[in-house]
């Protein structure tokens, strides 16, 4: 498979992932400053092959120029333009999302339909766009592009997950094993922190290593690599070399295998490390980025579950504190109104 045909084999899956009109990928020319059409993938035929762009010159061109992501919802050809249509088909257009490639350029999906993009979109492409630019220089092309569709197929698993189980246990612990399913990794677990932030405890695990029953494993925030991404809020990932010390997820504890590849990632709720997700194998394996990208949009949804779970859990609280007026609108009585508390200063 050739570099062009493994690109417009990518263009496709993201078409299909967006449900897309055309996806376009443009990449720099060996002076760096056009930017001509790579690869594009369209459900139409008006596309046009030689398309170029310069830096800050309609919307692709904003991308080059400013390195940033770019959603227009409610496309509007008389204030930009795409640059890459012929025949008049660019007024078909009612919506445009694109993101830098890390490498240069520029990876865009557009839309016949308003609003059909949105800001988690983003995340999204900008997973494609790395795995566009690693491939540009991988020998292993034709592997890189067949794990694509498998972790997308898996992606949608996950995100199915939060609809099917309702409680945190079920979710979690179906959500473990399909993880280690999709990553082809020996264990998988995650960890949790209180409030204080002085322990983590590890919640759930895909194989029954340090739980017995049914509480919790309570550790010091010092221990493993698990307590560095809690107190560091930074992922950690271990590739692992043969002859190598073990990596150690929650430091040294007894019976635990010797893992040599690993992934920490932490789950941010409310803008903070309130846990982190652990995947560990007993050998060195090489994580690339198709894989690294599969784990951070799969902790995303771990996240927004746990997000739910905090709404859910304010709302209870509020609840029975507020006042709820079920018998519509009342009128106010100053003469029945209860005073106000008055101040003493």
């Amino acid at each position: 498979m050739t570099a062009n045909s493994v690109e417009k084999h990518i263009l496709s899956i993201v078409c299909s992932v967006f449900d897309a009109y055309s996806v376009v990928l443009f990449l720099p020319d060996e002076e760096g400053e056009a930017h001509h059409l790579a690869a594009a993938f369209s459900l139409g035929e008006r596309i046009a092959s030689n398309a170029s762009v310069l830096p800050g010159k309609g919307l692709v061109g904003w991308i080059v120029r400013n390195r940033q992501p770019l959603l227009v919802p409610n496309f509007d050809q008389r204030q930009s333009n795409l640059g890459y249509y012929t025949g008049g088909e660019e007024a078909n257009i009612k919506a445009f999302m694109g993101c830098p490639v890390p490498t240069g350029g520029a990876l865009c999906v557009d839309s016949k339909r308003q609003y059909s993009f949105s800001d988690k979109d983003h995340k999204i492409l900008q997973m494609f766009a790395e795995l566009i630019s690693r491939q540009q220089g991988s020998t292993g092309r034709q592997e890189l592009a067949g794990d694509i569709p498998r972790y997308f197929a898996e992606l949608s698993v996950i995100q199915d997950l939060r609809f099917r189980y309702k409680r945190w246990p079920q979710f979690l612990q179906n959500y473990l094993r399909i993880m280690v399913e999709a990553t082809g990794f020996d264990y998988c677990a995650f960890a949790s922190v209180d409030e204080p932030g002085e322990t983590y405890c590890v919640e759930s695990e895909s194989a029954r290593l340090l739980l017995t029953g049914e509480e919790p494993l309570i550790l010091p925030m010092g221990s493993g690599i698990t307590g560095w991404v809690f107190r560091n809020d930074q992922p950690v990932i271990a590739e692992g070399v043969e002859g190598a010390p073990a990596t150690v997820l929650f430091g040294k504890l007894p019976d635990m295998p010797d893992f040599q590849a690993a992934i920490c990632m932490p789950v941010m709720v409310n803008k903070s490390t309130r846990g982190v997700l652990c995947l560990a194998h007993t050998n060195p394996r090489q994580i690339d980025e198709s894989l690294r990208s599969f784990v951070r949009q799969s902790v995303d949804h771990l996240a927004l579950f746990l997000e739910n779970l905090y709404l859910k859990m304010r709302l209870r609280t509020m609840l029975p504190r507020a006042r709820v007026h079920n018998d519509g609108p009342q009128a106010y009585d100053p003469d029945t109104a209860p005073i106000p508390p008055t101040k003493e200063y």
